[in-house]
């Protein structure tokens, strides 16, 4: 008996395109949706191209509309119709020039009354939402909140310390210690108000919020760069007096038979005539100062930071 329905147009393929079907359909980067596709027109061309959508769709678990569908795009466009149509959306609401605009505001001005522009004084300014000026900067990579400071050195030997530093680093002297030296002023002796209650099962560690200032005190720390081993000193005060008493202490707890270089910064301290005197009768202490204003040379200074960003991770704010 003769089929019914209107007669089907074969479905053949080349081997060119029957090649990139399999392809397609088994990349593990093809999406879900093509893969199925590829696989419906390979189905369809089998008895011939003239493969029944019933039996495609019931072999594929899928609707045979869905076969319809895909056999007729392929049949008009080939491997190109396999691909999604533009889907139409709402027309665009923010211009060229719309963004143009929120984008030369925020680099070349400032508001009125602030430093530096907000979501919302730019929405103010602009006429746009907060969110839609959000999605501008984003896209742009503008942070208006966000300020990177800088210091340029105006040392006229910057190189030639930069040199004496690192070269320090980089190769130290035989029979010699490298030691770079600072002191961390204005650290404040706390103390919590109660006694910290313990962590136990279900209920984390307990401490008060309050706590008892103890006053101030003065670390000098001298970092031995080969080892990281650090020898410090406590004192009241950072003046010339107590850097001297620091050096006291290097010069007995350094061997005798070590020759000893100072890296320090150029605050007044380190060159008062009282370390200049105690320097002439110590010869083999010898002092490198970093450049001005780039005492981030000192590794030292690196130390005392870290020391400061566990301390405010263990104690708290306090």
């Amino acid at each position: 008996m003769a089929g019914r329905g209107r007669p089907k147009t074969p479905l053949m393929l080349t081997d060119e395109e029957r090649e990139t079907l399999v392809r397609w359909s088994r990349r593990a980067k093809s999406s879900q949706a093509l893969a199925v596709r590829c696989r419906i027109v390979l189905g369809c061309a089998e008895d011939d191209g003239l493969r029944p959508n019933q039996d495609v769709a019931q072999q594929l678990g899928i609707w045979p509309q869905t076969v319809t569908k895909w056999r007729r795009r392929f049949l008009q466009r080939r491997l190109d119709g396999l691909a999604d149509e533009q889907r139409p959306g709402a027309p665009r609401k923010i211009t060229d020039e719309q963004i143009e605009d929120v984008i030369v505001k925020t680099l070349e001005a400032t508001p009125a009354n602030a430093t530096h522009w907000s979501r919302a004084s730019m929405a103010t300014q602009s006429g746009l939402s907060k969110s839609t000026v959000g999605r501008v900067w984003k896209a742009f990579g503008l942070k208006p909140h966000l300020v990177d400071t800088f210091k340029l050195s105006n040392d006229p030997q910057f190189i030639d310390k930069v040199r004496d530093v690192v070269g320090l680093y980089l190769d130290p002297p035989e029979n010699a210690i490298v030691l770079a030296v600072d002191e961390k002023s204005q650290i404040q002796a706390l103390d919590r108000s109660a006694p910290v209650l313990p962590m136990m099962p279900g209920m984390p560690e307990r401490r008060t919020h309050d706590y008892v200032r103890h006053g101030i005190t003065t670390l000098f720390a001298a970092l031995d760069v080969a080892t990281g081993t650090v020898i410090g000193s406590i004192h009241r005060r950072h003046r010339a007096v107590e850097f001297k008493k620091f050096l006291t202490k290097l010069d007995r707890e350094v061997p005798a038979d070590l020759d000893v270089h100072l890296i320090c910064d150029n605050y007044g301290t380190h060159k008062h005539p009282t370390i200049q005197r105690w320097l002439v009768t110590h010869p083999r202490f010898h002092m490198h100062f970093t450049p001005t204003y780039s005492s981030w040379l000192n590794q030292v200074v690196r130390h005392a930071s870290r020391m400061s960003t566990a301390t405010l991770i263990e104690g708290g704010a306090a």
